[in-house]
């Protein structure tokens, strides 16, 4: 390493690369980012004039003394040096840093420490206790001193047209010491441009500069047929007045004021003139809907309109309907308004009625209830009627309201459901069902089959909601020639059981249920017993239509 500091000069590292180093010694030093620079030939002097120095004569702790060519270091003695005198150490500034030319605080910041020990021999000094090539690794760096209580570390803070309010690590009547933060804010009619907040930093400045502008508006155009009178000009709270012509009228608001935001308030008026149009709506219609329906459709012309100053007027506007449309029944009222090249309005208005011929509300007969189309008794309704279950309707199922606003056809009653069971054949009792209610087939070896007994319980407990659901149980008990056929407690002939059994195909051998729909269809079949919410749901799901459905909701507690 000797050898090579003596062979060629030495250069700086780090953000001083390149810089060439003027002395002909080798020390190891840092500057302020901790950079590595190799000076050769280190001389101490006294003021500039020779100067002998000692071994461990030096403290590391140096400060900057003069600032040109070279950079002064002063270098306080060590308590324990032979000597006291206080010395300087220069270091010759390169040609290169000339050429870059350093700032003096840049220069400032290039300082050079001397180490606690020092080794070798210096020229003038007649030391030759050891080599002259020695390294030294020690180093202290420079650290600006902060004053947090310093009361003007910053420069006081003022903003023209509006308010600084600070706040100090020192206490509320400090304005400007390091660390005070103030909030930065205009007066009423100003914007604050720049920072809204700034602190006081280390380098004894503020972090960011503020002022206020005035905040003005646009200056409001003129209005054709008028004028306007302000108050303050365009600036902030500006009042300015309309007023029109002599002959015009003023639409719009009368007075604007200029706003924090820079906008006037309100909208520009208008002067128009007050001679209105004229205008004339057709007659008043009434219409009658159609059978079957609760609207008609009506039509009409437009309306006539004229005015004295304007040869054609195309701003006609519509407030109702279209013509041609559907109108619901009642009166409507439809209204136009047309507007000249003025703005001057006038209006005019007539009245649609649509009627709809009713006929009288039916009332649902007893045991019974009604389903009707349309609006239910309006002209061309049609209405049918239903009986509950374990009633039949007599009389005719339909009626239609009419014109003359009357009912087609008379009322039919709901007659409680008579089953004749002294027929001969399975076909005339399957007819008696026949739209009318839904039948449930028992067929038992005998009556004392546990089978048939236990479902036989449930079928007595169930027999509410079977009635409810329209259904008639019919049983086939026992083997000729002692076989029984029963609906409740009425008997059916020999030919009839047999009649059954052959249609739907029902053994005697074993327990077995057949559910048919109100056609006769062969809908479900079981050979075990089942419970009747099993039978309730298969009706309800499968073999009702909606509107029976609904009629059993509203009947659901009847049971309970």
């Amino acid at each position: 390493m000797v050898a090579a500091l003596q062979a060629a000069p030495r250069r700086c590292l780090g953000p001083h690369l390149n810089r060439r180093c003027t002395e002909r010694r080798a020390w190891k030093t840092y500057n302020s980012w901790g950079a590595v620079c190799v000076v050769q030939e280190f001389t101490c002097q006294a003021q500039g004039n020779s100067g002998a120095c000692q071994k461990g004569a030096y403290d590391t702790h140096c400060r900057s003394h003069d600032l040109g060519d070279k950079v002064w270091v002063y270098c306080p003695t060590h308590k324990k040096a032979s000597f006291q005198k206080e010395r300087w150490t220069a270091l010759s500034i390169s040609e290169e840093a000339k050429e870059t030319k350093m700032s003096k605080l840049f220069q400032l910041l290039l300082y050079i420490c001397i180490a606690d020990k020092l080794h070798g021999q210096y020229e003038g000094s007649g030391n030759t206790e050891s080599s002259y090539n020695e390294v030294m690794p020690e180093q202290t760096r420079y650290t600006p001193q902060l004053d947090h209580r310093n009361p003007h570390w910053c420069h006081t803070l003022s903003l023209s047209n509006g308010e600084a309010t600070c706040f100090s690590p020192r206490g509320g009547h400090y304005r400007s010491t390091l660390g005070t933060r103030c909030h930065l804010a205009c007066d009423h009619g100003y914007r604050l441009l720049g920072r809204a907040s700034v602190h006081c930093m280390a380098n004894r400045r503020w972090s960011g500069t503020a002022h206020c502008r005035q905040i003005r508006c646009h200056v409001l155009p003129l209005i054709e047929h008028g004028s306007h009178t302000c108050t303050e000009g365009v600036a902030v709270d500006s009042r300015c007045d309309y007023t029109c012509d002599k002959g015009y009228e003023l639409e719009g608001d009368r007075t604007r004021t200029c706003l924090e935001g820079g906008l006037w308030s309100g909208a520009e008026p208008t002067c128009t003139d007050n001679d209105p149009p004229m205008i004339k709506c057709p007659t008043s219609k009434v219409r009658l809907a159609g059978p079957g329906r609760q609207t008609a459709r009506v039509s009409w012309e437009p309306p006539l309109v004229k005015d004295t100053a304007d040869m054609t007027l195309t701003d006609v506007t519509l407030m109702g309907q279209e013509p041609g449309s559907d109108f619901k029944e009642g009166i409507h009222v439809i209204r136009y308004k047309v507007y000249d090249q003025a703005r001057n309005k006038a209006a005019c208005k007539f009245i649609v009625r649509v009627e709809v011929r009713r006929c009288p509300a039916l009332k649902a007969p007893l045991h019974g209830y009604l389903t009707c189309s349309s609006d239910r008794n309006n002209y061309g309704a049609v209405c049918q009627y239903h009986c509950d279950g374990g009633y039949e309707r007599s009389g005719t199922q339909t009626r239609v309201c009419q014109f003359n606003r009357s009912w087609s056809m008379s009322t039919p009653v709901c007659v409680r459901f008579e089953i004749n069971t002294k027929v001969r054949t399975a076909a005339a009792l399957l007819d008696q069902f026949y739209e009318k209610r839904r039948l449930l087939i028992l067929s038992a070896p005998d009556n004392s089959d546990h089978y048939y007994r236990l479902q036989n319980m449930m079928l007595q407990r169930a027999g509410c909601g079977l009635d409810l659901r329209q259904v008639t149980v019919i049983e086939l008990i026992g083997l000729p020639p002692r076989e029984v056929g029963r609906i409740k407690d009425r008997q059916l002939n020999s030919e009839v059981i047999e009649g059954l059994r052959q249609a739907l195909r029902i053994s005697r051998a074993y327990f077995s249920m057949v559910l048919l729909d109100k056609h006769g269809v062969d809908h479900e079949r079981f050979i075990n017993p089942t419970t009747s919410e099993e039978l309730y749901s298969i009706i309800d799901n499968y073999m009702m239509e909606e509107e029976e459905r609904e009629r059993l909701e509203e009947k659901r507690d009847y049971c309970d």
